[in-house]
């Protein structure tokens, strides 16, 4: 029997870890696994909590240290590949990402895509409370990369994605350089470089309601230079 699995990456979510996991425990193919970065407001005990009610379907793994989103990621993927899911999918904890929208997205790969995205812009800019700013950054910011990487992906930066456990078995994830935004246009990057097929399925994006964002200028300025690292890279013949 196929296996689906939703990594959810947190530091100091303890205001929505437990909605968000009831909410995604309802897309009754999905198994849960967040990846705590020993969050100090308690977030791990509450999935500690709702790991006894549901001992079969939610998972969770502490590192010790905050290290990064995209270290998050590569300690879930890995777990997953050992596991033996076989699709393996990476979302918010706040509630940016829509649960409800898991079963279609993973419909695209049970039909035969190698990956899907949770794209806010492959039909017009669909992101709802963010201030105009915020906006006008992400939307050029997804220009910037398709302009240097002429990769076509309408949202390379996007969190809310699923990968075949094939596509991330390919990738070399001790190699993985980046650990934002960057981390996101990186594993698009080379999962398209790879020739896997992709598509992307149309959401709509909410600004965190609880909680704070983790955005800030380092993030910022990675994903602007790592772009052009990636590219770099690319021409010689450096990324796996």
């Amino acid at each position: 029997m196929e296996k689906a699995l939703v990594i959810i990456p947190t530091f100091n979510e303890a205001e929505n870890i437990q909605k968000v996991i009831e909410a995604s425990i309802k897309e009754n193919s999905f198994d849960i696994l967040v990846v705590d970065d020993s969050s100090p407001d308690g977030t791990a005990t509450i999935v500690e909590e709702m790991i006894k009610l549901y001992p079969q379907k939610i998972f969770l793994e502490i590192r010790e240290t905050k290290d990064g989103l995209g270290r998050a990621y590569v300690h879930g993927f890995k777990w997953a590949i050992k596991k033996k899911y076989d699709y393996i999918f990476e979302m918010d904890a706040d509630f940016s990402h829509n649960p409800i929208e898991l079963s279609k997205m993973l419909g695209y790969l049970k039909k035969g895509e190698d990956m899907v995205v949770g794209s806010r812009y492959v039909k017009g800019i669909n992101v709802v409370n963010w201030p105009l700013g915020r906006i006008l950054l992400s939307y050029f910011a997804s220009v910037y990369v398709r302009v240097i990487t002429s990769m076509p992906i309408k949202d390379p930066t996007a969190g809310f994605v699923g990968y075949k456990r094939e596509v991330l078995e390919s990738i070399a994830l001790d190699k993985i350089k980046f650990v934002g935004y960057a981390f996101q246009v990186e594993m698009k990057y080379k999962t398209w470089r790879k020739k896997f097929s992709y598509v992307e399925h149309p959401i709509i994006f909410k600004n965190r309601i609880l909680g704070l964002s983790k955005m800030d200028g380092g993030i910022i300025w990675e994903g602007l230079l790592g772009v052009l690292i990636l590219r770099i890279n690319d021409i010689f013949g450096l990324n796996k």
